[in-house]
């Protein structure tokens, strides 16, 4: 009897884990960069999936959405003998070109730090920055930096309140996506969380591409880099020519 008991009791154990999962849905999966593209909404929207009851402690979802990552060298400048010159510098193992947060509350109410660090959602969590040299002093305040020019630039985003939540069942956010997006996969993860805890999470990808004359200017700068950059040359040679020719017109009329 004990060991049935023992064998139930770990079958159940995930089962129970489970009660609540999300149904997420996306206004689009796709975003195509064109030449006039000049940004772009997401709405993100879905559900949670019950095996259960709904629970007396109140839900709350966390949305985040995650562009492609690069290692970036993060420079600080001082002033020496009346010249601005690089003092020290420090690579950013991992920085997301653009990075959103949005929550149903205040990020500190709905995600304990704990459960930041073991999932990494938070917008410091996701810029990593790692064996920097002894001989900097606060590593961590490069990261900042980032931070702080990614987000006036509206790059990285923390949209507290942002995500409805109806009846504890139904959830929507918008994220608006700037127009200077760098092409790649968008990793789009969904949190539920209850009292700080996460409960389940779902992750999905959108996928951000250039088309057309973007799509084929991009892929001549790196397949035929020598070529692109005479076209480029012969067009500002082109448009000069151009430029004064129309001025002589005009001093002429």
């Amino acid at each position: 009897m004990r060991h049935l008991a023992a064998i139930l009791a770990l079958v159940l154990t995930p089962l129970m884990g489970q009660a609540e999962e999300v149904v997420l849905g996306l206004s689009s999966d796709k975003v195509a960069i064109t030449a006039d593209f000049n940004g772009s909404d997401i709405l993100v929207f879905g559900a949670v999936k019950r095996e259960a009851p709904i629970p007396e402690e109140p839900l709350d979802v966390i949305v985040a959405i995650s562009g492609p990552s690069s290692p970036l060298m993060v420079r600080r400048k001082d002033r020496r003998f009346g010249i601005w010159i690089n003092t020290e510098a420090v690579q950013v193992d991992a920085a997301p070109s653009f990075y959103a947060v949005a929550t149903t509350g205040p990020m500190k109410d709905v995600l304990s730090k704990i459960e930041d660090l073991r999932h990494k959602i938070s917008i410091p969590q996701a810029v990593r920055l790692v064996g920097a040299s002894p001989q900097v002093s606060d590593p961590q305040r490069f990261a900042r930096a980032v931070i702080r020019i990614r987000e006036k630039s509206g790059a990285y985003q923390i949209l507290e309140g942002a995500v409805a939540l109806d009846e504890q069942t139904l959830f929507r956010t918008s994220i608006a996506l700037p127009s200077n997006l760098t092409e790649g996969d968008y990793v789009t993860r969904i949190f539920l969380t209850r009292s700080g805890k996460v409960v389940s999470d779902y992750e999905t990808v959108i996928n951000v591409h250039k088309v057309g004359l973007e799509r084929w200017l991009f892929a001549l700068s790196r397949e035929q880099p020598m070529l692109y950059g005479l076209m480029s040359l012969a067009i500002a040679i082109a448009a000069g020519w151009g430029a004064s020719a129309a001025f002589q017109l005009l001093r002429r009329g």
